[in-house]
């Protein structure tokens, strides 16, 4: 699915019969009864396109979803989307058109690191409420922004010990070129460590590479026991497909603290994916009554292109995390949205039980082990409740609410 760069996005049955407008004023303007507004910037063309795609679908149903059972506070909630195309200028553009031109009460955005760094000091600026719902490297310390994706305490370190204890010792590291690889390929170094293991060495390559040839080569040189992948978006998609047609599958395994966000298993051949190794906060096959529920709405929805992952499930859980805080603090007024969700509010996700972290604005959720098997992830280890130690490390948003960074956390070696 392919969107405009401005797709205005309408869903979901209609306000409640008999609602009536409360006699105020609305903060942009309009009366109290308008709609209820909620910005959306994601890449659905361009690198990161594949992400995008999946994230917006769910944005979609969430928002169906408010809608269907009477919208919130008896106001009707409209989705406004635009395309960035993978483009930082159009992140940035689009930004500011959410805040000032649209006046959205919230906004649901970013793919990549890079991304969410260029829009998250506009929705400051502009004090528009900011959700990020990509799992990402952590270190983001900001009372006006709230991540729901996992970081790598939740995940890398649920990868490397399992690698250490069945494949061996001794790692290679393969990552993107920009923050997130940069920095989760410390994490990786760090856990690899702390279970008695070494790193072969350490290779980064920009998003647009796809020909990792020399890199293959450069591999099986080293000769280590696993190599741990934080490679990102679709052109990296080609590592593994060269991978395997190296014939390396059954030689060195692999696991990745990124690989299959964007349904790699659907895109890729089986002998490419098989056997691979992840962790993330949601798995299509968790098993919960909401995650069925989910499910259902998704294929019912948009048929075979439900396409679903941690980004779609914690996309819809930030969406929903928002309505739930806007519900309880009554209003869609920034502050009393943020107090709200400040309260360690939770909500019962497809992932499972998802709690906002008052001091570090990061949720507390599941984390889940699994490896691909017959084009699907089989869970091989539950976490529950795993907090963003990470984060937690540098960010108490209780004691200094006016701190406004990303930190970039000092990876103890």
């Amino acid at each position: 699915m392919r969107l405009g760069r401005r797709t205005l996005l309408k869903g979901g049955s209609a306000l409640a019969a008999g609602a009536v407008a409360m006699p105020f004023i609305a903060r942009n303007g309009l009366a109290a009864d308008a709609p209820i507004k909620v910005g959306s910037l994601l890449d659905l063309s361009g690198p990161i396109g594949l992400s995008g795609q999946s994230m917006i679908k769910t944005v979609q149903l969430a928002v169906d979803d408010i809608n269907a059972a009477g919208g919130l506070l008896g106001r009707k909630v409209e989705l406004i989307n635009y395309d960035t195309q993978s483009n930082m200028q159009l992140y940035t553009q689009f930004a500011q058109q959410l805040a000032l031109k649209d006046k959205v009460d919230v906004v649901q955005a970013g793919i990549t690191s890079a991304s969410r760094e260029a829009i998250r000091p506009i929705f400051d600026r502009f004090k528009t409420l900011y959700f990020y719902n990509t799992q990402y490297e952590g270190g983001v310390c900001d009372r006006n922004t709230f991540c729901t994706g996992t970081t790598p305490a939740q995940t890398v370190s649920k990868i490397v010990p399992y690698a250490m204890k069945n494949w061996g010792k001794k790692a290679y590291i393969v990552a993107a070129d920009y923050n997130y690889g940069q920095i989760t390929s410390k994490w990786m170094t760090k856990y690899t460590q702390e279970a008695g293991g070494s790193i072969a060495a350490v290779d980064f390559f920009p998003l647009d590479v796809t020909n990792f040839s020399s890199a293959i080569s450069k591999i099986q040189n080293a000769g280590p026991d696993v190599v741990l992948s934080a490679l990102v978006g679709a052109n990296h998609v080609g590592f593994y497909r060269q991978w395997a047609a190296a014939d390396m599958k059954g030689k060195i395994p692999v696991a990745s603290s990124v690989f299959g966000l964007s349904n790699e298993l659907r895109t890729l051949d089986q002998a490419t994916t098989e056997g691979i190794v992840t962790a993330y906060g949601y798995y299509e096959s968790v098993n919960t009554p909401q995650n069925k529920t989910f499910i259902e709405a998704m294929s019912k929805r948009f048929g075979n292109d439900a396409e679903i992952s941690e980004l779609g499930s914690a996309t819809y859980e930030g969406i929903m995390l928002w309505a739930a805080a806007v519900k309880k603090a009554g209003s869609v007024e920034r502050m009393k949205v943020i107090e709200a969700l400040e309260s360690k509010l939770s909500i019962e996700g497809p992932s499972g039980t998802v709690t906002m972290d008052p001091a570090t604005h990061h949720t507390i959720r599941n984390a889940y082990l699994a490896k691909a098997h017959d084009r699907k992830w089989d869970i091989i280890d539950t976490f529950p409740d795993a907090p963003p130690e990470d984060t937690a490390a540098v960010c108490d948003l209780i004691k200094a609410p006016n701190t406004n960074k990303q930190f970039v956390v000092d990876v103890k070696m």
